[in-house]
């Protein structure tokens, strides 16, 4: 066979363009791989994305696996929703058997996603090879009990904070300029336009792919109306920067972006601002640090950097200082901390900062822990996606465990679904003392751009509240209440014309509340606030029984011929037993009556029976037997109509006396209703001196 010099020739150029493809892709993903390490997420995405269409499942699957892992890495650190799709990619060219990270990685995307059960089996896989793995069980046993605190109710209100907020760009970690809360700072990437109207067009950042971050601070006005959003005065120096200073400030000349500025604190007085601050110099990316200014005639001075550490290679952000601004909380990726960004503190010396610590696993995970704040309480607040929440980022607050003597061990709480739920929740600011303020989220936004909402807690209120009426439901005008409490309350008030009160309680506070009225038995009522998480109303409506008529007693019942009371009678008589313990002077005649059927003897020795069982059962809870007259008439008394049972009644006319001979004259149905009333247990007072002299 003759071999042709061309061919020959074809076949050499192309080896020599795969070789140099392959080295092409190499080079492309040690470039990527260089960027990934200092931070450059979305440049890296876009290189690790181009170099992964070029490689073969069959020929390069563990390359393609790695680049598809880390592209997947790249999208979740800068909440790309590609991630997950890059991670199941890995996962078909089985990058878990490189590294079975990639399945704590996806169920932290899925989470984040709302894909909870999904995320679940994920955590599960990742299990199996790190059971102790404190974020993966975290957050599994948060997919299972999701449902359970979407149900919890929170006393917290949010809505968004719309002044704030600008179309296709992100604002958060808002935070108050002292503690006066009229005037706030907070972060945006929004376009400032220059003069004559057009927009200043920032070059977008190479670690999240969004225009430039920067600081821009808002008053309120005298209607309390925030205004003048603008970029905070003396940060920023003139908006037009030079060729030569642009191509020097960045890891990638002209395509990259300029300094970046967020996440501040003041000191109480709004004098003094930290803020986190990260500008590339000369190619290099010296990472994220905290800056300090000082304002003077209303602008703020020259930044200088605050030293923490003496290794400047160190990344620092996210400053938070507390009450009396000698303790500074941050956060840092610096060694001997627990692995992604954890939160630090570090104490004032003179003017430095010095013995800065982690503030160990009771706050800090594996994951990020970020944004802390500290109210004025004392309280801590930050985000994290390493404990148990609804994915992504939460906000969280916590408390040192005074119980023990480590001051290591701190008590979590979840904020709730108030706050959190899918996305990234973060960046929570308190006016003063209050529990009203400002944070951020993404929650609900397509597209991912963060917006600022404001929260407040509505007072709690604990209201006694109802009607004072008689036995007819008629409302007692002239009825008086007097309110006793466990905290020294005592109080008199007057029902309303209509019988209705209301009074204001107040919390943790034992009650008891004396109705009287003239012409009436006293009524009594006692309860008490203690323990209760939220507003709550009590209605309690009082009926006041008339000392000169009878009283019906409802729901006594007897067997059929019989003057054993049933279990379902003592309800009413536990009632008759509160009241005489209200009423301690009065005697009452407890009296029982029959319908017309049966012998005359019968039924008044049957009556008589039944009122003696209700009295002994009286007795039997602590009533004086003195103070009880048990008498049976028998059909003797029949009932006299009153308005009431008329307007139950039609047929039954006012003052009608359901007599024999009334109720002859009815239809059968209505003379068994007739009979069914004339059965009754009734009570009257008889005396309202007992005892009293």
């Amino acid at each position: 066979m003759k071999i042709n010099g061309r061919n020959i020739l074809v076949f050499v150029l192309c080896s020599l363009l795969l070789v140099l493809s392959g080295c092409s892709i190499q080079r492309k993903i040690k470039r990527a791989d260089k960027k990934f390490a200092i931070g450059e997420y979305y440049n890296a995405a876009d290189i690790y994305k181009s170099c992964y269409s070029r490689l073969s499942t069959k020929k390069d699957r563990e390359l393609k696996g790695y680049v598809a892992f880390k592209q997947g890495e790249c999208y979740r650190l800068i909440n790309n929703p590609r991630a997950a799709n890059a991670y199941q990619s890995a996962l078909r060219c089985k990058y878990h058997l490189q590294d079975s990270i990639i399945f704590l990685r996806a169920g932290q995307v899925l989470q984040y996603q709302g894909k909870y059960k999904d995320a679940a089996k994920s955590y599960d896989l990742y299990l199996q090879s790190h059971p102790d793995d404190y974020v993966a069980r975290a957050g599994k046993y948060a997919c299972g009990k999701i449902d359970e605190w979407k149900k919890e109710g929170s006393r917290y209100k949010i809505s968004e904070a719309k002044e704030f907020n600008q179309k296709r760009t992100s604002n958060f970690a808002p935070m108050f300029i002292g503690s006066g809360g009229d005037a706030l700072m907070f972060t945006s990437n929004r376009q400032e336009k220059q003069k004559g109207g057009s927009k200043k067009i920032q070059r977008p950042s190479s670690v999240t792919g969004q225009q430039l971050f920067q600081l821009y601070q808002t008053r309120k006005n005298a209607a309390g109306e925030w205004e003048d959003i603008s970029l905070a005065e003396g940060l920023y120096g003139d908006a037009e920067e030079s060729e030569e200073k642009q191509a020097n400030d960045s890891t990638d000349g002209k395509q990259a972006g300029s300094a970046e500025m967020g996440a501040c604190c003041f000191t109480q007085d709004g004098r003094t601002m930290l803020f986190t601050y990260s500008k590339p110099i000369n190619g290099k990316d010296l990472g994220a640090k905290i800056y300090r200014s000082d304002r003077a005639s209303g602008e703020w001075g020259e930044a200088q950097e605050v030293k923490i550490f003496a290794d400047s290679s160190i990344t620092v952000g996210h400053p938070a200082l507390n009450s009396t601004a000698d303790t500074l909380y941050f956060v840092s990726d610096a060694p001997g901390g627990l692995g992604g960004k954890d939160i630090w503190m570090a104490e004032l010396d003179g003017n430095d900062w010095v013995n800065a610590q982690p503030l160990g696993a009771g706050i800090n995970t594996s994951a990020d822990e970020m944004f802390p704040y500290v109210h004025a309480d004392g309280t801590l607040y930050f985000a994290s996606n390493g404990h148990p929440g609804y994915g992504g980022l939460d906000i969280y607050k916590a408390n040192r465990d005074t119980t023990v003597t480590d001051s290591t061990v701190w008590i979590l709480y979840n904020m709730g679904p108030t706050f959190n739920g899918i996305g990234d929740d973060f960046g929570i600011t308190f006016e003063g003392n209050t529990q009203n303020g400002f944070f951020s989220s993404n929650k609900g936004d397509k597209k991912g751009f963060d917006k600022i909402y404001r929260f407040w807690l509505p007072e709690m209120e604990f209201i006694a509240e109802g009607l004072i009426s008689d036995e007819a439901g008629n409302p007692i005008a002239d009825a008086k209440l007097r309110l006793v409490g466990s905290d020294g309350t005592n109080s008199k008030l007057n029902a309303r014309r209509d019988g209705t009160y209301k009074i204001k309680l107040k919390r943790d506070v034992k009650y008891a509340m004396l109705v009287t009225a003239r012409g009436y038995l006293n009524d009594k009522e006692r309860w008490d606030t203690k323990g209760l998480k939220d507003s709550k109303t009590y209605t309690m409506n009082f009926t006041l029984n008339p000392i000169s008529r009878p009283v019906k007693m409802d729901n006594i019942f007897y067997e059929f011929g019989r003057w054993e009371i049933t279990k379902a009678s003592e309800a009413e008589l536990e009632k008759l037993v509160k009241l005489l313990n209200d009423n301690p002077n009065i005697t009452i005649e407890l009296s029982a009556h029959t319908d017309m059927k049966g012998n005359e003897d019968f039924n008044n020795e049957l009556s008589q029976k039944r009122a003696q069982s209700c009295c002994d059962y009286l007795v039997a809870h602590g009533i004086e037997k003195e103070r009880l007259t048990p008498v049976g008439y028998g059909k003797a008394k029949p009932v006299v109509a009153d308005k009431a049972l008329n307007k139950q009644y039609p047929f039954i006319p006012v003052e009608q006396i359901l007599d024999e001979e009334f109720i002859l004259k009815l239809k059968p149905e209505q003379q068994e209703i007739c009979n069914q009333i004339n059965r009754r247990t009734e009570f009257k007072v008889v005396k309202t001196t007992y005892k009293l002299y």
